[in-house]
């Protein structure tokens, strides 16, 4: 049993905190029953359905529904091709040995042919042959090379036909006896394996397609009159709109409702943590992005209830605004889920569900989409633009389906949209205001720290021009590779400015900012080493002083990884040969690179500062210089927890490559003139 950390129990505590938080603002209401019974007349007065709703189906007719279902399935048979190649090469191997003089080459190669043709066909066990045609399957569906196709039953082969079709073949130059001699029947094996799991996967997806509802009540259309009889139509109608009036109005008290309220915000605010957990687990695990994403979660129902609680127009809200901000700040598929379980939360109170789902789905959608990074603020505007026009169009197509003239469209609901892009508006600010509470890093800020008139570059472009021109030049290299491999470019960009700002503590250590005079010829390995090393931790000094965002001292920190200082570290191990070296003493505090971004960073810097000490810069020798620095990093274990792959790694070394043969290409000799 794992024992309980600060870490779960601090996800514990948020799930908790959501949970009641979004519960003690949903409204509660009671409910009424309705009386009514199969068979007799409706005695009240005429029904008119105050909302739109769906009329589910009765059991029976489900049950109908399950039945032929579940009669046109097909059984998943897998064709195992092994069996083919196996009976094939077994028999060759007893020509060669014991047969060879019975058969023949012609033979042999007749009954190689035939047997590639039946198993080919399918040879089907006789259990499998006998359950199939006793459930009177007349088709399966025939799984090969990951395709499946409907085969009738009766093409198949089962061993004893297999058995006659491939006896069958003439034998007039040989004789009958030959073949008989064989023992063919050794050859033959069934296969055709009988998949379960698809099998059973298709049945239940074919028994969830059955639709549960059979039309749709619209809001003030007729339900029932006074005396008309209430037939099983009717029932089912009725029944429904019980059903309904019980999810708004429980009649048993305010007690049931909190419970099932509680119960379905539970569920989906479960649903919420395991898509995390699965596919965002370091986002659960990082205080900061949980707290975020749990802070737009809450935020949106309880402004609804609050809302429709004091009358106000529920479309006002800029739902919007959470998707965009998550897409900015993390990504477009947890900004995709987020708004999901945010609109389903809030369909639970509002008055028409199926309407407040279907816009904000729409919506949602477009607004994610509409801004894929956000670089400048006439972004907002396009995207406030986008959601009021998506709203327009999906609601004005749901009115023409609901409303029987263009007299009864609403005008109102369009001026909320207005509103409601407005608002989103503040989406602006708003991320500046998360952005610090949160402790994120937008693209907004990003181009800001790429100016080169930031203090802290202007300063290393001044004090360290050397330094400062190797960062660009990793900037450039990290960021062409980022954009081959699907990784934040601005970011890495960014971060490969600032990984050697530490350098300005004492910028004349380092070679690239130099002249003649090499300080460290006059000192040990070891005080060099340390010199080197702490650019590290002087950088992260300095990044703290100026405020620099934790993805940007990411970058500092973990550009060399734990890897060694190895020119002092070598030197030091050559001068004292069968001396154990503490190896502590040339070792970069680390971390190891954690994302794609460092990790390309890494490559980018080695790569970058090895290419300065080739002696000349040819294909080959560029290539060579790539290969080897990368395929090193590699064999140290630097890039083991980060997410990338081998296929990733190639394609950063083509585009090194590819640039480093652009950056040191050769230059033409200008002619003088001649007098």
């Amino acid at each position: 049993m794992k024992p309980v950390t600060k870490r779960n129990i601090f996800i514990a505590a948020v799930f908790v905190a959501a949970t009641v938080i979004i519960s003690v603002f949903l409204p509660r209401e009671k409910s009424v029953a309705l009386d009514f019974v199969e068979g007799k007349p409706w005695k009240n007065e005429q029904l008119t359905s105050p909302f739109s709703f769906a009329v589910y189906k009765s059991e029976q007719a489900l049950q109908k529904e399950r039945a032929e279902v579940l009669s046109a399935q097909r059984p998943y048979y897998i064709l195992e091709d092994n069996r083919e190649a196996e009976a094939v090469d077994s028999f060759n191997v007893a020509c060669r040995r014991e047969l060879y003089v019975l058969v023949g080459p012609q033979l042999r190669q007749k009954v190689n042919n035939k047997m590639q043709e039946v198993y080919a066909n399918g040879i089907i066990g006789s259990s499998d042959l006998a359950r199939l045609r006793a459930d009177s399957i007349t088709t399966i569906m025939l799984v090969k090379n990951n395709v499946a196709s409907p085969k009738p039953v009766d093409d198949l082969y089962s061993e004893l036909q297999a058995y006659e079709e491939i006896m069958a073949i003439d034998t007039t130059l040989w004789g009958r006896h030959a073949l008989q001699s064989c023992n063919l029947n050794e050859y033959i094996r069934p296969n055709l394996r009988y998949d379960a799991r698809k099998s059973e996967a298709a049945r239940d997806e074919a028994l969830a397609n059955i639709s549960l509802t059979s039309q749709v009540i619209q809001k003030d259309q007729k339900i029932i009159g006074t005396g008309d009889m209430v037939d099983e139509e009717h029932y089912q109608i009725l029944l429904s709109y019980q059903q309904e009036l019980n999810k708004r109005i429980d009649e048993r008290g305010v007690q049931m409702t909190v419970i099932g309220q509680v119960l379905l915000v539970i569920l989906l605010i479960v649903a919420y943590f395991m898509y995390l957990f699965n596919y965002r687990r370091n986002y659960l695990y990082e205080r900061n992005k949980l707290l975020f994403l749990m802070s737009q979660l809450t935020i949106f129902p309880v402004i609804s209830a609050w809302l429709l609680n004091g009358g106000g127009a529920l479309m006002v809200i800029p739902f919007a605004i959470a998707p965009v901000m998550i897409n900015v700040f993390l990504d477009s598929r947890t900004a995709y889920i987020t708004h999901t379980i945010i609109i389903l939360i809030t369909s639970l109170i509002v008055p028409e569900p199926y309407v407040f789902v279907l816009l904000q789905f729409v919506v949602g959608i477009a607004a994610i989409y509409s801004l894929r990074e956000l670089t400048e603020r006439s972004q907002i505007f396009r995207v406030a633009l986008v959601v009021m026009l998506c709203y327009s169009m999906v609601y004005f197509g749901y009115e023409l389906i609901a409303k029987s003239s263009f007299a009864l469209l609403s005008k109102r609901m369009y001026i909320d949209f207005l509103l409601n892009a407005i608002l989103l508006l503040f989406a602006y600010p708003l991320m500046l205001l998360f952005e610090k509470l949160f402790r994120f890093t937008s693209d907004v800020t990003l181009m800001e720290l790429s100016n080169f008139n930031v203090k802290l570059l202007r300063q290393l472009s001044e004090n360290a021009p050397g330094t400062f021109q190797h960062s660009m030049q990793v900037s450039n290299l990290a960021a062409a590779a980022a954009n081959k491999v699907g990784a934040s470019s601005l970011l890495v960009r960014t971060g490969a400015l600032y990984h050697d700002i530490g350098k300005l503590e004492n910028p004349v250590f380092f070679t690239e900012n130099q002249g003649k005079t090499n300080p460290h010829a006059c000192l040990p390995y070891e005080h060099s080493a340390k010199i080197i090393i702490n650019h590290v931790k002087d950088g992260l000094r300095l990044a703290e002083k100026h405020n620099l965002p934790q993805a940007v001292k990411d970058f500092i920190a973990q550009h060399h990884g734990k890897s060694k200082a190895k020119y002092f570290y070598i030197s030091y191990k050559n001068e004292h040969p069968g001396e154990e070296v503490e190896e502590s003493m040339f070792t970069y505090p680390g971390p190891a690179p954690h994302t794609m971004e460092t990790a390309i960073l890494m490559m980018a810097d080695a790569v970058e500062a090895a290419s300065r000490s080739l002696p000349e810069y040819t294909e080959e020798s560029i290539g060579t210089l790539v290969d080897r620095v990368v395929d090193g990093q590699v064999a140290e274990g630097h890039f083991k927890e980060c997410p990338i792959t081998f296929r990733d790694i190639n394609d950063i070394k083509n585009v090194f490559k590819e640039k480093l043969r652009t950056i040191y290409h050769t230059r033409i000799s200008y002619p003088e003139l001649k007098k």
